[in-house]
């Protein structure tokens, strides 16, 4: 074969693979910014329709994922790879992968889920799997939330779907719960009714339901008394915190003595026949 014949051959070969490199590396730029541009696109009518952040999430994120795909068939199919067979090849691999991902794929499942069944919503103050936090997001494995320190928490979707789930923020009022205890020798209609009238003047709690004061319990050490005001979801803490400061204000100015522990001593079976 001529020398010159098969440096032609050469040379043309490697000019139509280096063109066809070239223009797969434009096409995939451009369908990445065309992708970009449509998802950007989606995200914004959809605001605009004022649809809840979460869907908006979900939607925007599994729309990338099923156009990259696409891209990419298209781009193989640009090289002459056969899709059909690229799509078979991508199902077979589907089921082994799926074999393997079965935890990954439960927690796609059980975010479709939370995303139709919305148990709660970004912003919620929610307690699951065992830690309780605001949802800073849902996503598609997920859920992103902030514990009350302030730390970033990632929960798989799966494990929240399977486990309970307290929404604190979806009822229109809380009730915070509190004990005290009193001495025996204070007089418990009198404390009940300083507490209720001191939880009226606390910031932010509901009239309605009335704040309750009741008797608890008892024990070795006095009355223990229940008390209960009501508040919005948001003020939960700030209320938690000024009836604690109230229970000690109102002791220390009424003068109530600290409740003292009182022991009572049983003799023991010895004691008792040494005795008589």
């Amino acid at each position: 074969m001529d020398v010159n014949q098969i440096l032609n051959t050469s040379t043309e070969l490697i000019t139509q693979a280096g063109l066809k490199i070239i223009a797969s590396i434009i096409l995939w730029f451009v369908g990445r910014k065309l992708i970009s541009f449509g998802v950007k696109i989606a995200s914004t009518t959809l605001s605009a329709n004022r649809t809840d952040p979460t869907i908006i999430k979900y939607l925007v994120s599994s729309i990338s994922v099923v156009l990259n795909i696409v891209l990419i068939i298209a781009l193989l199919g640009f090289f002459g790879v056969a899709t059909t067979s690229f799509a078979a090849l991508l199902a077979a691999a589907g089921v082994a992968i799926g074999a393997a991902w079965s935890g990954i794929l439960a927690n796609f499942a059980a975010g479709a889920f939370l995303i139709v069944f919305r148990p709660f919503r970004v912003g919620d103050y929610i307690s699951v799997a065992g830690l309780s936090g605001t949802v800073k997001e849902i996503g598609i494995f997920f859920t992103i939330m902030d514990t009350p320190d302030h730390v970033q928490t990632i929960i798989g979707n799966n494990k929240i779907l399977s486990d309970n789930i307290q929404n604190f923020t979806s009822n229109a009022y809380r009730r915070v719960d509190l004990t005290v205890t009193i001495d025996h020798s204070v007089d418990q209609t009198y404390a009940m009714q300083i507490l209720r009238e001191g939880l009226d003047q606390i910031p932010n709690v509901l009239p309605t339901p009335a704040p309750e004061v009741a008797i608890f319990s008892f024990s070795s050490s006095g009355l223990v008394l229940i008390v209960r005001p009501y508040c919005k979801p948001t003020n939960y803490w700030q209320v938690y915190f000024d009836t604690n400061r109230l229970i000690r204000e109102l002791s220390v100015d009424a003068g109530f003595p600290a409740p003292q522990q009182h022991f009572i001593f049983q003799p023991s079976e010895q004691q008792v026949l040494q005795n008589n």
